[in-house]
Formats: structure tokens, sequence, C-alpha cells
């Protein structure tokens, strides 16, 4: 797990925030880039940061694993906006996911964020978790509803502009090259495997654990 001296704290509470036009870039691009990636939640005072670990693209109207496939709902709404805005979304009646807008207006794109290195605010993490000291570090945030309950990240959040003060990304100190990079199907879903849209540190132990229905080619 990593730690931050209070100079390097400091740094990545002041770093600019990634900029909009991060966001409006091709979605494959942005999900690939966002890993190694900061993201920052601050709760009750407290900052909650990780570094982005695992991520996973749904694009446009034809992806049959995209919640936009089926048109646009009071739902999914926010996938059709602006780059840069968050996507909450609550699942099998007890989980939240968060994923990121990308792309322009009207185009339904996003990112959903899988699994994150805590990095800042682990106390809290633990209590947003309800674990106290049961669950290693390593599994606090390794998969997108555990992320979103350690972070503080609910429905009150959807549309929350990512570069505002409550939940922002600001780069990492060293960007992930392709040969750090492993793609493969995404999990969850039974359409669009054909498409490997799930992205990952390679040999990063706080990757989820989940597997796609398929083997990857």
């Amino acid at each position: 797990m990593a730690t931050f001296s209070r100079v390097e704290a400091e740094l990545i509470q002041f770093s600019s925030k990634l900029p909009r036009e991060f966001y409006l870039q091709p979605t494959l691009v942005v999900a690939r880039s966002l890993l190694g990636a900061h993201v920052v939640s601050r709760v009750h005072g407290t900052e909650l940061v990780g570094k982005i670990v695992e991520v996973e693209a749904y694009i446009g109207f034809d992806d049959p694993g995209s919640h936009a496939y089926r048109g646009e709902t009071r739902r999914n709404s926010v996938m059709y906006g602006l780059g840069g805005h968050a996507y909450v979304y609550f699942t099998y009646g007890m989980h939240y996911c968060f994923n990121v807008v990308t792309e322009g207006e009207g185009f339904p794109a996003a990112v959903l964020i899988r699994a994150v290195e805590p990095e800042m605010g682990i106390k809290v993490m633990r209590r947003l978790r309800r674990s106290g000291d049961s669950i290693p570090d390593v599994d606090l945030a390794n998969g997108p509803a555990k992320f979103c309950q350690a972070f503080g990240i609910d429905r009150r959040l959807n549309g929350e502009d990512l570069l505002g003060e409550r939940l922002f990304i600001v780069a990492g100190e060293h960007p992930a090259e392709s040969s750090d990079i492993i793609a493969t199907p995404r999990i969850g879903i039974r359409q669009g495997l054909d498409r490997n849209w799930r992205f990952f540190l390679k040999g990063n132990p706080y990757v989820s654990k989940a597997q796609p229905l398929v083997n990857p080619e």
C-alpha cells in the first residue's frame, strides 16, 4: 500500500484536477489514461485518496453492455451529458457504482471505476466500509461497490462535476505505460464480450478478483 509524506499529500491536495479536455477525449483513451491517476473524495472534512488500478469502458449507442444501449432514460441521462461528470447508479438493490462520463454532450459514454489502491484516509475508509480491522487494505476498494462505499460515493453525487471540490481526479506522477496495462472483456455482462474494454494495471494486487465470462483472446 502506498503511503505519502506530508509534502506528497499536499501535492495531491493542491494538484490541478484533470481538465475538462481530458474527459472529452475518446473513451478508450480516457479509460487507459485514468490508470495510475488519483481519485479524491472529500468526506466530512477528510480527503480520501486512491490510485485507480482497474476500469471499464462503455461506449455509444451500439454497445450491448452499456446502460445506453436501449436509449436514454431518467437513470442513464447523465451518460448523455458533457464529459467530466459523475454517473453514479444503484444496482442489485444494495450497491453504488461510479462512472466517469466521457466525450461530448449527446453521446452516451462512460468509464466505470472498478478498483482503487487506497492511499490516504484509510481509517475513514474502514469506517465507511463498517469493517474495523477485519478487512485487509487490499480488499477495501478492489471492486466497484467496495470502492464507492469506502469513498463515500452514492447517488447524491450523480451528475457531480469532476472539476468541483467534492469528488475529482488528479493525474498520477507516472502515467501507465502500454506494457503495464492488461485488456480483457468486461465483468458481469453477457453481451459485448468481444470488446476488450476492461483495463487494469498488470501485477497490481488491488485489482478486483472478478473474472469475465469468457477468457481474453
